[in-house]
């Protein structure tokens, strides 16, 4: 039976691969725009939706459809929660090691996590990167369809695969402007059974300093963060996990002399580690009007700091990677005028990082503003960007205006 088209905003629950493929090759057929979604928990996240557009959800195709644990792999619909997929595998002492999208509350409710599809989609790498490398890295198979809803895929089942065009790496961070994600094969990891939090504090230049010696050490930690909540100063947080309790306290033991050296204050505590909850706050994007991701050389990290640009912006927190550069800022008071009226303070902060060789996209912004800020901006390569584009989806009906690389 041919699928029915709904109405103009109506998200469409296609209930298998096939039942999707269908109702794709309907829409190329009649030229309809289109756009994929998980959950939908994130879709107000980077440039706004063409209204024409209609939502094709994967939220019925949630199945786990493969776990094997003695290979450390698992393969599911794309569909599924990434907060029950970290319960699942929770179950056989493993996990994905991905953040947690910003956002997330776990112990509240996994969906709040949104979808596996749509993180990989995103493709946000956290702190997690620091230790595990990035989203992409995590990916050994992936599954998608097509603007023509003619399906494909790329990778394997298996760690070690090397056939072909790396074909995931291009669909991890295209936000759904390629095709729509079906299924994925994933590298998981053994849970480590110890774990410990510390907070670093004291003077910047000190914390610096400390910074670059860590980077140049053999201290491995889960994660290791600059970190700024409103109104407090800026400090440092490791986060440590190994297979035993005794290797913890050796690591904060070779840590302290470090820390003793450059007299700064440590505060050590208890962490549940990046399995049951991250360093992240817990709050519903509704209760923030700005969110921004940064890119930068984590060299260059003193520069944004001791900013004029970033002290202007008032009653925001931060948190990014000091061994990446890669984090969030959010304004963390309710929407008022001034809030507005910081739309000018962004895109100057916007314009100093481009001046550090780093990059700042715009993730939400309040809705009533006049002229909103651009999510991102053109790159180098937008015209090979656009080629690519046009050789996935040569009707221009997938998720327009997200394409990242190419302002809109």
């Amino acid at each position: 039976m041919k699928p029915q088209i709904t109405k103009p905003g109506m998200t469409i629950e296609p209930s298998s691969p096939k039942d999707l493929s269908n109702l794709l090759a309907e829409l190329h057929e009649e030229t309809k725009l289109w756009h994929p979604c998980g959950l939908s928990s994130r879709i107000n996240w980077g440039p706004p939706i063409e209204k024409r557009s209609k939502p094709i959800s994967t939220r019925r195709l949630n199945k786990v459809i493969n776990h094997s644990a003695e290979d450390l792999t698992i393969t599911v619909q794309a569909g599924i929660p990434y907060g029950e997929l970290q319960d699942y595998l929770a179950e056989q002492n493993q996990w994905l090691a991905i953040d947690w999208p910003w956002g997330t509350n776990p112990h509240k409710d996994t969906k709040s996590s949104g979808s596996i599809g749509g993180l990989i989609a995103r493709g946000l790498s956290g702190s997690l990167r620091y230790r595990h490398l990035g989203v992409r890295d995590q990916i050994i198979g992936i599954g998608f369809q097509r603007s023509d809803g003619i399906e494909a895929n790329a990778g394997g089942k298996v760690v070690k695969n090397v056939a072909g065009y790396d074909m995931m790496r291009l669909l991890c961070g295209s936000w759904g402007s390629l095709g729509i994600i079906t299924e994925l094969t994933l590298r998981t990891q053994p849970i480590k059974p110890a774990h410990s939090q510390i907070h670093i504090n004291g003077p910047f230049p000190e914390l610096e300093e400390f910074r670059c010696k860590v980077i140049r050490s053999t201290f491995t930690p889960e994660y290791f963060d600059w970190v700024k909540n409103d109104p407090n100063e800026w400090k440092l947080e490791i986060g440590l996990a190994s297979v035993s309790d005794e290797a913890i306290k050796d690591q904060i033991k070779g840590l302290k002399k470090l820390i003793n050296l450059q007299g700064l204050e440590l505060i050590e505590e208890e962490w549940e580690g990046p399995l049951l909850t991250h360093q992240f706050p817990r709050m519903h994007n509704s209760d923030v009007p700005w969110l921004i991701r940064l890119s930068i050389p984590p060299a260059n990290a003193k520069d944004l700091i001791c900013s004029n640009e970033i002290a202007s912006l008032k009653k925001w927190n931060w948190r990014f990677s000091a061994g990446t550069g890669i984090g969030e800022g959010w304004e963390t008071r309710i929407l008022d005028i001034e809030g507005i009226s910081q739309k000018n303070k962004v895109d100057s902060l916007r314009n100093f990082i481009k001046k550090i060789n780093g990059e700042l996209i715009i993730l939400m912004q309040p809705k009533n503003i006049e002229i909103p800020l651009k999510s991102w901006e053109d790159v180098p390569s937008k015209s090979l960007i656009e080629a690519l584009k046009y050789n996935f989806d040569p009707k221009s009906q997938i998720s327009i205006g997200r394409l990242p690389g190419v302002a809109s």
